[in-house]
């Protein structure tokens, strides 16, 4: 494959990283380097990796061969300059915010939102001295108000969690940048096969590898994609780790020396280095064999979404649906402007009968799983309000969209005429 050819998010889904068979044992697949280290040319190649003169592998807390062809490839995918796979989803989320923010700074982030990214920024951040002010995820007004010179970044998710509703991404990005800061975004929900937020302004983008990028729910992870677009040098008193000279490694300047992929390489060289949340070699080759399949996947999630969605919306027992894809929904249009081919696989909605109904219809369904995990090849279903956001106080809850009669649902591969069928025979438990 040519380097300088361009080609579709299905051929570079399979791909990049791995433009050509394994020099070694010319292997097509990607090759699983389970190594802990590297043995280096000689002393003087050894000292130039040391010092960030040369690249290489020193040690897979920082780099290997294997998480390096993921990296590529979710890169590319999310149109990024770099990208560092981590532990989870919620280790790229930590990792960000350690190198944006220090003591006294503040996070200005959209209310809607998953409930461990709401109860980190609520609880863990502020054990770092980071403050948290969250704002209504449609008013714009809001956010612009909130920022100051201490906020370290702006935050949202594409789509939602739970509530399903997708900002302006691009007035976003205008706030943010307005102010001086970062706009930083999960894209969990839509993946990069619905949407690029970095080709709405986004400066930085985060996903839990865990749901739809593997979609097969063996293997939990994340990934830190830099857009390489802020202007790190302008801010350098503010974001030193990124700006300015770096005290760990002898005043090396990563915006000097990486140019617009000095995020990528603090992210590695102080962050990984110093937190350990790197992701480990054999995750990264299942993630890509999940990968590999996320373009037919994630239309097949879209298609049974919208069908079960209309469904659910007819049903006599259901009060209320939230779907993106339903013209009805409060970000239809905003949806519509950003999510290239779909709106995704999640729904939520609520039962006339309430909190215990909806409780007695996510355990009594039997195709679709009751857990915690999205984004499985498999229906899964859940109850938020006493689950996910059971941490969350009843002002939090409503903040971020959670009912007592909302029920969750990650919407599978399966046959959607049989995904209706379960959800039919559940509520009907529940609610006679």
């Amino acid at each position: 494959m040519s380097d300088d050819q361009d080609h579709g998010f299905e051929t570079d889904a399979l791909h990049v990283g791995q433009e050509e068979p394994d020099a070694e044992a010319r292997s097509r697949a990607p090759p699983l380097y389970q190594t802990t280290s590297y043995v280096f040319e000689d002393a003087e190649d050894a000292a130039k990796q040391f010092a960030l003169e040369k690249p290489g592998h020193i040690y897979s807390r920082l780099m290997n061969p294997t998480v390096g062809m993921l990296q590529e490839r979710l890169a590319a995918l999310e149109g990024g300059v770099g990208a560092v796979a981590t532990a989870s989803g919620m280790a790229s989320l930590n990792l960000a915010t350690f190198l944006l923010a220090d003591v006294g700074d503040n996070v200005v982030t959209a209310s809607s939102l998953y409930g461990g990214t709401y109860t980190y920024y609520t609880h863990t951040a502020p054990r770092n001295g980071v403050e948290t002010r969250f704002v209504d995820t449609l008013d714009y007004d809001a956010y612009a108000d909130a920022i100051d010179e201490n906020t370290a970044y702006v935050h949202c998710e594409t789509i939602g969690n739970p509530s399903l509703v997708t900002p302006d991404f691009e007035r976003l990005a205008e706030i943010a940048h307005d102010h001086g800061v970062p706009f930083f975004v999960d894209n969990t929900f839509a993946t990069p096969y619905l949407c690029n937020p970095i080709e709405h302004g986004a400066d930085l983008v985060w996903n839990s590898t865990t749901k739809w990028i593997h979609g097969h729910g063996t293997t939990v992870g994340g990934v830190l994609v830099d857009g390489g677009s802020f202007p790190w040098e302008e801010h350098a008193d503010k974001y030193p780790e990124i700006a300015g000279d770096n005290p760990a490694y002898h005043g090396v300047n990563f915006r000097e020396r990486f140019e617009d992929a000095a995020f990528t390489y603090a992210a590695i060289a102080r962050g990984l280095r110093d937190l350990g949340c790197q992701q480990s070699p054999f995750d990264a080759w299942q993630t890509m064999q999940g990968l590999e399949t996320l373009p037919a996947r994630m239309d097949r999630h879209c298609d049974n979404a919208m069908g079960v969605a209309e469904f659910l919306a007819d049903h006599p027992e259901v009060s209320w649906v939230t779907y993106p894809g339903l013209e009805d929904h409060e970000t239809h249009d905003t949806a519509s402007k950003y999510l290239d081919g779909g709106y995704g696989g999640m729904i939520t909605f609520g039962l006339d009968a309430g909190y215990d109904a909806a409780r007695t219809t996510v355990e009594s369904t039997e195709i679709a799983s009751l857990l915690a995990n999205v984004g499985d090849a498999k229906t899964l279903i859940i109850h938020p309000a006493s689950t996910t956001h059971q941490q969350l106080t009843d002002e939090e809850k409503a903040a971020a969209g959670v009912t007592d009669d909302m029920v969750r649902l990650s919407v599978g591969t399966e046959s959607v005429e049989d995904i209706k069928a379960d959800l039919d025979q559940a509520i009907g438990q529940a609610t006679h």
